[in-house]
């Protein structure tokens, strides 16, 4: 108001139109109604779908791992990090099951899973470094290494503030990666992985899709979707960029990833839908920082730059993949990975469902769990079988 008051008295309305609508329009550019805030109250308001009491916290991490040299967020600031934790009520000396998040979701999205899942695990559920309600410290990791190791050793300092031990680890998509990093480094920590639809275990030289990406590649849309991905062009990105118009592109997304294509009454009802889609609007607009990772983890097209399958052969800990028929993640990439491991490994494929089974088919994949944890929740785990509908690979 104040430069309005300083302006010349013979500046015409016209002129002084102008201004304002510049001013209008810059500001609705920039308007980001997104903050941690916000994003606690809308995983509140879908989390009030869960019947099961649970507790949130914001666990304290630190600045970095002790005795690092350099801060594993790479940043200059000393003050503490936040990792959003969800832990529900379980019934006593119940087996801990930790469910971490896929690239572009958070904790919510297990949504649908969390009272089944409560019944037979002390469940516990996180944000990511870096998404949903976590710490979002600035991303400046310039390779794979650092970037594995902003998640890797930030989960471990979670680990250790919650003082959590023989964990079942489950990693959905990107979360899966991680996961796998994690046990591959601290397999002490691991009684079980558990990996849903992993993304980064084959490299595009090696997977059966690659003639396909690299002929893609070589189109002009092809080399601008390369050139975008190189230049870490996020989805986030467009969201914070439509500014008011984001939460609709946030809305259309939803509608078309969860439409009626494995049920007839389709995958979610619309409060489901409403809250989802709420939700995803304010942990995707807020400010970028852990979703920086994917040009270093993943090459153009989702091929790992560190492949999984290259490390199988040094895997210690049993595991379980779990996959929807219709996932666009490879489960043969599992299968060759298997013949690598030593140790046990199950790979279990469950109908009516994509990339997205907890959320598309959550009977199956909750069935899908129960087999692969057996062991820890049944009492009679050498003779369970493998429900009516899900397939062993």
């Amino acid at each position: 108001m104040a430069a309005e008051i300083n302006k010349p008295e013979f500046q015409s309305s016209a002129s002084a139109t102008v201004t304002k609508r510049k001013s209008s329009w810059s500001s609705v550019l920039r308007w980001i109604p997104t903050s941690t805030h916000h994003i606690i109250a809308a995983e509140k308001r879908l989390l009030s779908l869960v019947k099961t009491p649970y507790v949130q916290e914001q666990v304290n991490i630190g600045s970095g791992p002790p005795g690092s040299k350099v801060r594993w967020f790479r940043s200059s600031s000393n003050e503490p990090r936040f990792i959003n934790t969800v832990t529900f009520d379980s019934k006593e000396a119940a087996p801990t099951l930790v469910l971490v998040h896929g690239y572009a979701a958070s904790q919510g999205f297990f949504f649908k899973n969390f009272d089944y899942l409560a019944n037979h695990f002390q469940v516990v559920a996180i944000d990511q470094l870096g998404w949903g309600g976590s710490s979002r410290p600035d991303f400046t990791c310039k390779s794979t290494e650092e970037t594995e190791a902003w998640f890797v050793d930030s989960f471990e300092e979670w680990r250790k503030a919650k003082n959590l031990s023989n964990l079942i680890l489950l990693g959905h998509s990107f979360g899966g990666y991680v996961a796998s990093k994690y046990a591959l480094k601290h397999p002490e920590h691991v009684q079980h992985l558990i990996l849903v639809g992993p993304a980064g275990f084959t490299s595009l030289e090696s997977d059966s899709k690659s003639e396909l990406v690299t002929r893609f590649r070589a189109t002009w849309k092809g080399a601008i979707l390369n050139h975008l991905w190189e230049s870490n062009f996020t989805p986030m990105k467009l969201i914070r960029g439509l500014g008011p118009w984001g939460p609709n592109l946030v809305r259309k997304y939803t509608a078309a990833r969860f439409s009626p294509k494995y049920s007839a009454e389709g995958v979610l009802t619309e409060e489901q839908n409403i809250l989802l889609t709420d939700y995803m609007y304010h942990t995707s607009a807020a400010k970028a920082s852990g979703e920086l990772c994917l040009k270093y983890i993943f090459a153009f097209g989702a091929f790992a730059r560190m492949p999984l399958l290259n490390s199988a052969s040094e895997w210690k800990v049993p595991t379980t993949f779990i996959y929807g028929t219709e996932d666009w993640m490879d489960y043969k990439g599992a299968q060759e990975a298997r013949q690598k491991m030593k140790v046990p490994c199950e790979i279990i494929r469950v109908p009516q469902a994509g990339h997205f089974v907890f959320l598309e088919n959550p009977d199956g994949f909750h069935s899908a769990m129960s087999y692969a944890c057996r062991r820890f929740i049944s009492p009679h785990p050498d003779t369970q079988p493998l429900a009516e509908g899900l397939e062993s690979v």
